[in-house]
């Protein structure tokens, strides 16, 4: 794990499988940015809460809550709707896409992802 940086932007990261969980979070530390992370969607709203991210990657298929159910629940929180979301989900269609969207999502990216892809989506929501 990488040092924290108190000046470089926080990103939670939720997902429940930890291969995945890692491929996403290691880039995004390589990257200079600080992470969190989360297994379910409870503990999403959890860390969204107590940690305030500049930005959330979420994993649609969870336990507990699903991503897009976190992903409605944080857009209605107040102090946390402005909090950008992308959800990563290898739901692919085209309705899985616009009803991610629906449930505000700023950005709908699909497994498996490119690292680049994902940096420059978190980048471009900070």
């Amino acid at each position: 794990m990488q040092p924290v940086n108190v000046n470089a932007p926080k990103v939670l990261v939720v997902d429940d499988s930890f291969t995945d969980l890692s491929l996403i979070a290691g880039p995004l530390w390589a990257s200079g940015f600080n992470v969190v992370t989360a297994v379910d969607g409870d503990e999403a709203i959890e860390k969204a809460a107590s940690e305030l991210p500049n930005c959330i990657v979420l994993d649609v298929v969870l336990p507990k809550q699903n991503g897009f159910q976190v992903c409605r629940r944080l857009k209605r929180m107040d102090g946390l709707a402005q909090i950008p979301i992308i959800l990563l989900s290898g739901k692919n269609t085209p309705q899985d896409r616009h009803w991610g969207m629906q449930q505000g999502a700023d950005v709908y990216l699909t497994k498996p992802f490119k690292s680049e892809d994902l940096i420059a989506s978190v980048r471009s929501l900070i």
